[in-house]
């Protein structure tokens, strides 16, 4: 009797986008975390504190900002802090992805 060799297949952590609500791979997607020092970019994803994930999206980002990013970190954003993620915003692509690979947008693609 042969046996055979089974592939593993590798576990990718999911996250939630809090501006959309898209679930997608962790890496796709930047953490925001709260720490002792306030609200900040985490690049490298292992920062210690509590996280939340937003896509590298103008339009989510603007969405998260108006109040679903406080409420998934659990604390209120201080001006500092605001400050410091729309100079983040700022630099993000004006361009925005198609309606079909981001469900949280409706597409003008039928107006005339």
């Amino acid at each position: 009797m042969t046996k055979k060799t089974v592939q593993r297949v590798k576990h990718v952590p999911q996250r939630t986008c809090v501006g959309c609500r898209q679930v997608l791979a962790k890496r796709e997607l930047v953490r925001v975390v709260r720490t002792a020092q306030g609200v900040r970019l985490d690049p490298t994803g292992k920062a210690a504190g509590r996280g939340a994930y937003v896509h590298a999206l103008r339009s989510c980002w603007e969405r998260a900002l108006k109040g679903a990013l406080a409420h998934a970190l659990k604390t209120e954003l201080s001006g500092e802090d605001r400050e410091q993620l729309l100079a983040y915003v700022a630099q993000l692509p004006q361009e925005e992805e198609s309606s079909e690979s981001h469900p949280g947008q409706q597409g003008n693609d039928m107006m005339p």
